[in-house]
This record gives structure tokens, sequence and C-alpha cells, in this order.
């Protein structure tokens, strides 16, 4: 019990990183408008700070692999938090990219390392959940980072959401100083060794259904805030509990994706979950000037699409047990270049099409997804049956 408050304040750590990410998201409108962009070249903020997670982060924890866990994550946190300084005092489009870039190289060593410390300080037989109490803090990011922000830039203006955010960053760098005691760095796993994995068919369908799952719904949810303005006919001042709603939804579909995926396993799950994410964000676009319709339409689409989340992960680490750690590494970097094509993607149909097109585009990129799982569902009913994994 001694140390549970620590891993509560590495999951702390880790929804100051996910509400860095994802506030574009819920002040996109506010972006455009104080720096007179488009909505598109606001969307892209949210495309560059993925991109450099993706790319950076295996790249700076390989090179870092061996130094001492609680120096790295106050080194880590000290850069993070010096990007939202940047963004904060920063002005104009231009710097205030470099500043998100600055952030995103911090934010992906912090999110790993305090994961890696979650697991060493964690009492034995307890890793796996001191690891899911700091991936618990990512996820309420959405739920209570992204509604708070937009309360915040409706308060105070956007930029002071990063002041706050650099503010408890700082706090955070200073208790972990005194909390968390000095542990040795790993053994690294070369950056190739790594990359190897995805020659093989299995591995790379696996990954594939993360890329066009979480990009169908990165290109929705990066212009949500103006498409629920605009399209759904929502009201500004209902916008903060819209986005709290969605969050609460995303909370309980990850939850359940985890029950189902127990009780009756990953191809059920994961396929009726996006199956109901497609026919959600169709419904999306069809249902508008009816606050309760909207709502009810955001629940069920969050809920279905953060209902893959746990089931994609678990079903990576059966896809190639021995390397289970390396695949949800894989997978990390996925997630973000999915995030970040569906931002940049978004942007393009924003500008070239229209905003309303954005939930049709979505629903074709999860689509995709459910054809990759369907291929890898008859890949893996070819193979012989190895052991009591239920898929």
């Amino acid at each position: 019990m001694a140390n549970t408050w620590k891993v509560y304040v590495l999951a702390l750590v880790s929804f100051l990183v996910g509400t860095s990410e994802y506030i574009i998201s819920g002040i996109l409108d506010k972006i455009a408008d104080t720096m007179g962009i488009t909505l598109g070249s606001a969307g892209q903020l949210i495309t560059i700070f993925s991109l450099v997670y993706a790319i950076g982060t295996p790249i700076l924890m390989a090179l870092t692999a061996s130094m001492d866990r609680r120096r790295l994550i106050i080194y880590s946190l000290g850069i993070f938090v010096l990007g939202n300084i940047l963004s904060f005092a920063l002005p104009g489009y231009g710097l205030f990219v470099a500043a998100r870039v600055i952030m995103a190289l911090g934010a992906g060593m912090v999110v790993v390392t305090a994961l890696n410390i979650a697991a060493k300080i964690a009492p034995p037989g307890k890793q796996a959940s001191s690891i899911a109490t700091v991936v618990m803090g990512f996820t309420a990011s959405l739920i209570i980072g992204v509604p708070l922000g937009r309360i915040l830039a409706d308060a105070f203006g956007w930029k002071s959401v990063f002041g706050w955010i650099a503010l408890v960053g700082l706090i955070a760098i200073v208790v972990i100083f005194f909390a968390i005691p000095n542990m040795k760095g790993d053994k690294p796993v070369p950056l190739l060794q790594q990359l190897a994995l995805l020659k093989k068919p299995k591995v790379a369908l696996g990954l594939s259904i993360t890329f066009f799952w979480l990009g169908g719904y990165s290109i929705a949810y990066t212009y949500l805030s103006p498409y629920l303005l605009t399209v759904s006919g929502i009201s500004d001042n209902l916008i903060s509990g819209a986005l709290l709603i969605f969050g609460i939804a995303s909370l309980v579909g990850s939850k359940f994706g985890g029950y189902s995926t127990d009780r009756w396993g990953v191809h059920p799950t994961l396929i009726g979950g996006m199956i109901l994410h497609i026919l959600m964000l169709i419904l999306l676009s069809l249902v508008t000037n009816s606050l309760v319709g909207v709502l009810a339409i955001l629940i069920f689409w969050s809920f279905a699409a953060w209902s893959s989340g746990p089931t994609q992960q678990y079903y990576l680490t059966t896809i190639e047990p021995d390397s289970s750690g390396v695949m949800l590494g894989l997978n990390q970097s996925m997630m973000q270049l999915a995030m970040a094509a569906g931002a940049g993607i978004g942007g393009v149909v924003v500008e070239r099409v229209s905003l309303t097109s954005i939930t049709w585009m979505g629903a074709l990129g999860v689509s995709i997804a459910v054809v990759a799982a369907l291929a890898l569902s008859r890949l893996w009913s070819g193979r012989k049956a190895a052991g009591p994994v239920k898929v």
C-alpha cells in the first residue's frame, strides 16, 4: 500500500500528457479564430504532436534505456513542461508548432517511463493493476481534461490551459524528485530488432487494425467541437458538457471491452464494437438540431470506439506472446501515427470537401479496420490451436 499514492502521482503525470495532446480537439475553433487560421491548419497541431510522439519516443527511449528511471522521468517532464510554457507564452502559429514539437518529445518519454516505474514499484502480483492505473490517467484526460480545458479556455483564453498544465507539471517534478527512488534502467532492445516483428503478416495485420480503427476515429474526433457547433447545431455553452459525456462513455466502453473480451472473446468484441462505431459515425451525420439525439449518438460512438482499446491491446499480446512488451510498444507508436494520420486526413477533408464529410471518412477508416480484423481472424483460425487463448 505504501507505493499506491506514488502510482497515482504517475497517473496524474499521464493525465497531464493526455490532456496536452487531446485538448486541441476541444478548443480547435478557438485556436483557429484567435490565430486567424483555418480549422484544417489548427487540426494539424494534433498531427504534428502525434507524429513527433510516435517517431521520437522509441528512438529516445532506446537512447536512454540504461538511464536511471527517476532521473529520466524528471528530465522528460522538464522538457514537457518547457513545451507547455512556450505554448502559453509564445505568439503566432509557427512558434506554437515548435512548442508542440518540444512538448511531444517530452510527453512520449514521460508516459513510457511512468509505465515502467509503476511496474517496478508495484508490490508482487500488482504490476498489471499499477500499469492500468497509469493508463487510466491517460484515459481520464479525455473524460476530465478536455472538457475542463474547454471551460478554462472559455474563462481565461485557450492559452491558459497550457499554463495550468505547466504549473501542475512543475509540482509533479518536485513530488517525483522526493517520492520516487533511484532505479536502474533496462537492458535495451535494439530498435531494428523491434521493427523486425513487422515482417510477420499476423503482426502487420494486427497493427493495421489499430491504425485504421484509431485513424478513422481521429478523423472525426479531431474536428468534433466545430462539427457539433456548425453541423449538429449544439450551442457553444453546451460543448463542454457534450465533451464530458463523451469522455465518460469512453471510460464505460473501455471497461466493457475488457469484460466482453474475457466473457465472449476477442473477435466478437473487436468486430462488434467497430461495426457499432461505424454505424454511430454515419448516424451522427444524419441527426442534426436534436440535442438528445446527438448526445445519444455521441455516447454510443465513444462507448463503441473505446471498447476496442483493451481488446486490441490484449489481442496483440496473444499474436506474439514471446514479444508482448515490444508489441505493446509498437502499438503505442501505431496509435500515435493513427492519430496523426486521422487529424491530417481530416484537415484535408475539411478544407477540400466539407466539415460534414468527416464522419463518413471516419466510418470508411474503421471499415478498413473491420476488414483487417476479419482477415486476421481467418489467418488465426487457419493455424493450429496453441494454448487456451480465447479469441
